[in-house]
């Protein structure tokens, strides 16, 4: 005989700890089981067990514990190389920045440049 449950009043979340959503988990990949059939069985929606699966198989039990989403190791370093490319693009800009600031300060030195340019002054040069 199955067993039915039936809820009346409030119904509160179940928490899960680790060890118990790992051996959900273990269980859809042994033969025979399917997500659908441990999530039935153990009164789980199938949803929340593929994505503890999907969790486990991307980050293992510390993704699980923390329920956090999990970045692939691949995308992690791609990111990373993006970081250092754009870090090394703002290290070129600023130095270029300050090339052309001493160029102007010299040129107006020597009066290469007249004092009134054509073009008004960007505020953050003229306060220097």
């Amino acid at each position: 005989m199955e067993r039915i449950e039936i809820f009346t009043g409030e119904q509160r979340r179940r928490r899960y700890t680790p060890q118990e959503k790992a051996k959900f988990v273990a269980m859809t990949m042994q033969p025979g089981y399917s997500v659908s059939l441990v999530a039935r069985q153990n009164g789980i929606t199938p949803s929340l067990l593929f994505k503890w699966k999907k969790l486990m198989q991307d980050g293992g039990m510390s993704a699980i514990q923390s329920g956090d989403e999990v970045v692939s190791a691949a995308d992690h370093k791609a990111l990373q190389k993006k970081v250092k490319q754009l870090e090394q693009l703002l290290g070129r800009k600023t130095m270029e920045t300050e090339i052309l600031k001493e160029a102007l300060e010299i040129a107006h030195s020597k009066k290469l440049i007249s004092r009134m340019p054509l073009l008004p002054l960007d505020d953050s040069l003229s306060s220097e």
